[in-house]
């Protein structure tokens, strides 16, 4: 069963597979967007500290070279690439170019920087550092920041140039990367988000799919393959144990309709007996006729206890009286009183303890009638009284209710089977009943978290009864 809910699963998959689509999707999303987010922010965090370390570093220099000139008178000479001892600092991808008092080029960069007419003017310049800065100056195919210093006394100044074209050749390579490896990480939360939908979803695929053949089978014994302990697989399992008491329930209603068909077969068979009989009422003689009479009337009486019972077993299955707090004792009483008016018999009723319980009245009122009325139907001699104990509690919030009696007891062959439904023992087939009562009370009892249960009394008779709010 379980491997054609899988197949049947697996061919039904595309219109479930929207959930586990949006899953991934969804997962892929916001990883792309704390990706991004994160990639965005540590490009920037990265060309900014970059950026701004080329340019503390630039700004070091030409401060160097503007405190140098203005503590000593220096000439070109001075900064000349030939002139040992008296070249300035010159860090990596730095460039220095030495312009003469009229604004030409006296040592040559390298490479070659351009001279603009506000560098010749600072060349000439009365006051030494004075200074003049070009933001990207292009120089062959490099692009640099320049700042011309002035020498002071109009000797000249010293141009100090900074490639950054190269800075950001490396920035655009750290960004390419920074985007390859943010379309990685995407494409491997989307794998890893439909990945996970799926591992998620498949046991929701397969308790649809299990959910979809109930639907369309009608078939209620199918085992739901789900395992875990999380929110899924107690889904499943609670689905499983719905099948089962669904399963269960249809059972119980089949077999009832089935017994209940088979035992309304004998009183109608002998009611369409008795009617055809009617018909020749004329030709037979008196004693015939009232005898006729009076098995049409016990039939009638037997088929409408009958239909009773299969109504009153009916509702006893059903939850729709609200329970409250009620008192046993007193509802033994009510009992007693009722079935001494209706049989005469002498019903003593013992109680110790707190028999108050949570309960439904009318089903427990039910369950304890029947056993009253099936003590005094076996107990025909009615030479001892019938006794109701009702103890509580036996245990922690149970109630014990017995009906004990003198008649002829039970034996033990039919103590497994008295509160099957329809089941009369051997010597009880005589007499009036439908088999239903004892059924009854077994229901009541399981529905308020008991149980029935019945056993031979010594000294001759039984004890018939049951608990309520525990199992016996």
């Amino acid at each position: 069963m379980s491997g054609r809910i899988r197949r049947w699963a697996s061919r039904r998959r595309p219109k479930l597979g929207s959930l586990r689509t949006t899953f991934a999707v969804s997962f892929a999303t916001v990883t792309a967007c704390v990706t991004v987010l994160v990639g965005v922010l540590s490009y920037n965090a990265a060309a900014r500290l970059v950026r701004v370390d080329q340019e503390s570093v630039f700004d070091e220099v030409v401060q160097d070279l503007r405190d140098e000139v203005r503590d000593r008178a220096m000439d070109p000479a001075d900064f000349s690439s030939a002139a040992p001892g008296h070249d300035i600092v010159r860090p990596a991808r730095t460039d220095v170019q030495v312009l003469g008092a009229d604004g030409s080029i006296f040592d040559p960069g390298n490479p070659g920087l351009p001279v603009k007419d506000a560098d010749r003017e600072i060349a000439a310049a009365p006051h030494a550092g004075t200074i003049v800065e070009h933001e990207d100056v292009d120089v062959g195919s490099d692009v640099y920041r320049v700042a011309t210093v002035a020498l002071g006394g109009g000797r000249g100044a010293v141009q100090v140039a900074q490639e950054f074209s190269d800075t950001e050749d490396l920035l655009r390579a750290l960004q390419q990367r920074t985007l390859i490896l943010m379309a990685a990480v995407v494409t491997a939360a989307g794998l890893f988000g439909w990945w996970l939908a799926r591992r998620i979803t498949h046991p929701l695929v397969i308790l649809t799919a299990a959910a979809e053949n109930v639907a369309r089978t009608r078939r209620l014994g199918v085992q739901v393959p789900v395992t875990g302990y999380d929110e899924v697989g107690r889904l499943g399992r609670a689905f499983d144990r719905m099948l089962g008491r669904l399963a269960q329930s249809e059972e119980d209603q089949r077999r009832l309709v089935q017994d209940a068909g088979h035992e309304l077969r004998t009183p109608l068979t002998s009611l369409r007996t008795n009617i055809s009989l009617l018909r020749r009422i004329d030709e037979l003689p008196p004693a015939t006729r009232d005898e006729l009479v009076a098995d049409l009337g016990q039939e009638a009486r037997e088929l409408t206890d009958l239909v009773n019972e299969l109504v009153d077993l009916a509702a006893g299955q059903s939850d729709t009286e609200p329970p409250q707090r009620i008192d046993l004792a007193d509802l033994a009483e009510d009992v007693a009183g009722l079935a001494r008016r209706r049989t005469g018999r002498r019903i003593v009723v013992r109680t110790s303890g707190d028999t108050s319980t949570d309960g439904r009245p009318g089903m427990l009122q039910r369950a304890l009638s029947n056993l009253v009325e099936n003590a005094a139907k076996f107990d025909r001699e009615g030479l001892a009284p019938i006794e109701i104990d009702v103890t509580g509690p036996a245990r922690p919030g149970t109630v014990r209710v017995e009906v004990l009696d003198r008649g002829p007891g039970i034996t033990e062959a039919d103590l497994t089977r008295v509160f099957d439904r329809f089941y009369r023992a051997a010597d009880a087939r005589s007499l009036p009943g439908s088999g239903l009562g004892l059924s009854i009370v077994r229901e009541v009892a399981l529905a308020h978290g008991g149980a029935a249960f019945a056993f031979r009394r010594a000294g001759g008779g039984a004890v018939i009864g049951f608990t309520v709010g525990g199992a016996e």
